[in-house]
């Protein structure tokens, strides 16, 4: 079937007779449906690539997405290889068998967001610790950037990630009562890291194995006996060893 008229209006012009399969399957158009999640109903968007986009599904979430990318939606079920497992990989907070479209987004940017995929569920990482991970160790503020502009919250899970004085910080996919949402619903315990946060608390050290972690972590949030560190280098003088798992800084 042609696309009506009145659907091309919410994505610009599209040649008169192009069907929705064609239009889909040459990136003039790309598709969307709507998917449950801890935040509410969201929209996702996907193309032959993979999953371009997740928004809020409230107020004109097409005409958001156009005025971003200059394309039109069209309501339609993703493609049958991955679509299984989108519900998963929304819950999860990464992409797993789902594959993601990064294509608009500069080398550096797109490799932040392939490292931030790979934080734990129910763990965070400073800035500091992003920019390390990807070998530009300065680029905290840069960082910060490609979170603030994450084009696919919640399966690339930018609400993982924290400001480098381990204040949780803002939020662009509704603001930051969502990002202490999500992370509650993952086990976070955002309100004890705020806590560690104001004491200005950056590592704590298991007594037993004299291995320091991020607050985070799942091996010192397991520990019997905890100490609480500034800073990584104030563990190193106390004879801690960095946690492989959280790899501290």
């Amino acid at each position: 079937m042609t696309i009506e008229r009145e659907l091309a209006g919410l994505g610009g012009p599209i040649p008169a007779g192009l069907t929705e399969s064609v239009a889909l399957g040459t990136g003039l158009a790309e598709g969307y449906d709507l998917y449950p999640s801890a935040v509410g109903e969201v929209v996702v968007t996907f193309n032959p690539e993979g999953v371009s986009t997740l928004d809020l599904a409230e107020g004109d979430y097409l005409d958001r997405f156009y005025r971003r990318t200059g394309k039109t939606l069209i309501r339609a079920e993703a493609p049958r290889a991955w679509a299984r497992h989108l519900p998963t990989s929304i819950e999860a907070g990464t992409p797993g068998k789902v594959p993601v479209d990064l294509r608009p987004l500069t080398r550096f940017q797109a490799q932040v967001l392939r490292v931030t995929s790979q934080i734990p569920r129910g763990e965070v990482r400073p800035y500091r610790w992003l920019a390390k991970e990807v070998l530009s160790p300065r680029a905290t503020r840069a960082v910060g950037s490609v979170m603030s502009h994450n084009p696919i919250p919640l399966i690339l899970p930018c609400h993982r990630v924290v400001r480098s004085d381990g204040h949780m910080g803002n939020y662009s996919l509704g603001g930051p009562h969502l990002k202490l949402h999500l992370l509650e619903h993952e086990g976070a315990d955002p309100a004890r890291l705020e806590r560690l946060a104001r004491a200005q608390v950056k590592v704590q050290g298991d007594m037993e194995t004299r291995v320091f972690c991020l607050p985070s972590c799942h091996v010192v949030r397991s520990a019997r006996r905890v100490v609480d560190f500034g800073d990584p280098a104030e563990a190193h003088e106390e004879g801690f060893v960095p946690c492989g798992q959280c790899r501290p800084v």
